[in-house]
């Protein structure tokens, strides 16, 4: 620790840290266009500016250490004549169209000037023009208005790791531009959008939709992946008009994704808010809710419980899950699971299958080995921090095993051959030597390795591995499983995941294709192979909110409220648990998906799972996973060994293909998300 003294009072902190930080840690505004805490220093804006006791000049306060006895003036006559000078020659060449800007509101230019600024210009020359610039399909540019901060060249390159924007010229002549005309190509590019401290980057499906101070403001979270990232979705009326990033270092720090950042345009195509039941000439045809619910319980009830199936989706809540759950014992039947890419998890060893170092753990390892994941596009926020980590520290390795080739950080390509973990396991391989020597290795498992007839055996050979070389130790569990969706760590927790691997998801479905399944509830799920849902005497009960892929084929649609029309539990992938808001109401007559199938246990006489008080139901769902209300909290678990009998076969380890546009029913809804296909791959 150091002591400084800051406008005649004295602060003690920590060694290392630059004037501004200091200054942030102890509530001393400064002002700032290019300082950000989560990029590199570039020192461009001079709008830090601070006195110093003994320097001639003003020093700029983010590029200056702290030395003990330094004392510091944030509020000096030098301090205040400066900023105007600054500020006076940042608005040179800004233009005057503040009334139709989108950043007018939310601009640091806009609040700073009048704080800090001369009130007049003492400049008459024309300003200059810039040519506006294509980012792509998600940014709208205005590069007139741009003041070189830099900071989406420094996010680009530091943070998303990708070196396609950059700033070229100089003086008057300097311009931020995409290199040599390509778009930007990143799942995290529209994090540039809010790091820019003036209009020059916006929000292009946004732009001229809505004003800031118009908006109302609701956090929630990010159902699209498995991470949970914490949002802030501002809506007018009942329309969501945009989705932004809240700060949580523990998840996401202070980003987004791309895919629930611009596809909120989904929220409101394609939406069921009708119930519908197929007729005899096989028509779909709009009904009264309780009728379709009525009809639904029919179905069911003629069904034997061995015929009966139910399957969820990736975004299905907790709430859902459990009331799904409750609802097929009560009706004796153990068919269901929920979309897991058939992997087969074993729902009673939670550390078999949660992200054990959590999210937060990446920044604390020292080596990190990938195993059939595509982080880049499963899970951006942990490829973030994999890069974030690597750029810490040089002596930092990343390997990769059956991994995608882009992962915007230096690695050790170690192929797809399955005969590599063998190697690791006999010692054999340079990668045992190097885990045993860590004192804090991780290995991050994709699906990629897990699926298939070998996916319990790999599992198991990689906990043995993870034992043996230290990556599980006494104080320390780096055995990370990276899951795709936001359902399947709430649907193992509660239980709705099949005992074995013969009832599995791709069991059901294939079953329900040859007629042995004769029912099939389908919660919210759309990433079914359609050919697999045409079963000639079988019925498709179909309880969701988008009339996508398996709402074409069912017989009954039952409409429900999306992940911002309600008050939701998730568990992201660390076992973090999370809730949604209910930021606008649900279309038509669309009802909770748990109050759906309480009112189907209703009909089939099951009255004691049917819930009208949502109070009461929850009462019951805590009663059986408390966990469950210990919001933004994680369970401690202990690691329990994986073990198989049986053997590994011959295979291939390689990450599975996704489109990341394209992940589920919102984003195939989605303009937004189908620009930004038709864009990339074109280019």
């Amino acid at each position: 620790m150091v002591k400084v003294t800051i406008n005649d009072k004295i602060y003690e902190v920590e060694d290392g840290k630059t004037i501004i930080q200091a200054c942030d840690d102890n509530d001393i505004e400064v002002p700032r266009f290019c300082y950000h805490d989560k990029l590199k220093v570039a020192g461009n804006c001079r709008m830090c500016l601070v006195e110093v006791d003994g320097s001639p000049k003003p020093v700029a306060s983010c590029a200056s250490g702290l030395r003990e006895g330094m004392k510091i003036r944030t509020d000096s006559e030098m301090v205040r004549k400066a900023r105007e000078g600054v500020m006076e020659f940042l608005l040179i060449n800004h233009p005057l169209d503040c009334p139709i800007c989108d950043q007018g509101g939310e601009c640091d230019l806009q609040d700073q000037a009048m704080v800090y600024g001369r009130g007049e210009s003492r400049f008459a020359e024309n300003k200059r023009a810039v040519e506006d610039k294509n980012f792509g399909p998600l940014i709208q540019t205005h590069m007139t208005r741009c003041i070189h901060c830099t900071r989406c060249v420094r996010f680009a390159t530091d943070i998303a790791g990708i070196e396609e924007i950059g700033l070229i010229g100089r003086g008057e002549h300097a311009e931020i531009t995409p290199y040599v005309n390509e778009v930007v190509k990143s799942e995290l590019s529209g994090n540039v959008i809010d790091l820019c401290p003036v209009g020059a980057l916006t929000s292009k499906p946004f732009a001229y939709t809505a004003r800031s101070w118009e908006l109302k403001k609701t956090e929630s979270i990010d159902v699209m992946d498995a991470v949970g990232s914490n949002i802030r979705v501002d809506s007018r009326g009942q329309e969501v008009m945009r989705i932004l990033p809240v700060k949580n270092d523990a998840v996401n720090e202070e980003w987004i994704t791309d895919k629930i950042r611009f596809s909120y345009d989904g929220l409101k195509s394609q939406r069921l808010d009708s119930a519908y039941i197929r007729d005899q000439e096989g028509k779909l045809v709009a009904a009264d809710l309780d009728a379709a619910v009525e009809h639904a319980a029919k179905i069911i009830k003629n069904t034997k419980p061995k015929e009966l199936a139910c399957v969820a989706g990736d975004m299905v809540d907790c709430e859902t899950l459990s009331a799904a759950k409750s609802l097929m014992d009560a009706l004796g039947s153990d068919l269901y699971d929920v979309f897991s890419y058939n992997v087969d998890f074993d729902k009673d060893n939670k550390s078999s299958y949660l992200f054990n170092s959590k999210i937060t753990g990446i920044d604390e390892s020292d080596l990190c080995f990938i195993i059939g994941a595509d982080p880049k596009r499963e899970a951006p926020m942990i490829n973030a921090r994999i890069r974030k980590r690597s750029l810490q520290d040089n002596n930092y390795k990343v390997f990769s095993l059956g991994s995608s080739k882009d992962l915007t950080c230096k690695y050790n390509e170690l192929g797809f051959d399955i005969d590599v973990l063998n190697q690791i396991d006999s010692g054999a391989h340079e990668l045992s030597e190097l885990m045993k020597k860590s004192s804090k290795p991780m290995m991050i498992i994709g699906y990629g390795a897990l699926t298939g007839k070998n996916g319990k055996s790999i599992l198991a050979l990689l906990a043995k591995i993870a034992e043996k070389y230290g990556v599980v130790s006494k104080n320390w569990n780096g055995f990370n499983i990276l899951h795709r969706s936001s359902s399947i760590v709430g649907a193992l927790d509660i239980g709705f995941a099949a005992d074995n691997s013969e009832k599995n998801y791709e069991n059901i479905i294939n079953a329900y294709k040859r007629d042995m399944i004769k029912t099939l509830i389908v919660l919210a799920d759309d990433n079914m192979d359609p050919n697999k849902l045409k079963s000639e005497n079988g019925k498709l009960i179909y309880i969701g909110h988008h009339g996508d892929v398996a709402a074409n084929y069912a017989d009954v649609i039952l409409p429900v409220p999306a992940f911002t029309e309600k008050e939701a539990t998730y568990i992201n992938l660390e076992g973090r648990v999370q809730k949604t808001a209910k930021v606008v109401e649900a279309p038509g007559s669309a009802l909770e998906d748990w109050r759906i199938v309480g009112k189907i246990a209703e009909k089939l006489g099951y009255k004691d799972l049917a819930f009208e008080n949502k109070g009461d139901f929850l009462n019951m769902l805590y009663k059986k996973h408390p966990h469950l209300n210990k919001i933004n909290q994680i369970q401690e678990v202990k690691w329990q060994a994986i073990k198989t009998n049986s053997k590994i076969q011959k295979q291939e380890i390689k990450p599975l293909g996704m489109n990341f546009y394209m992940t589920n029913s919102v984003c195939r809804s989605s303009v937004t998300m189908s620009n930004c296909v038709r864009e990339f791959e074109k280019s």
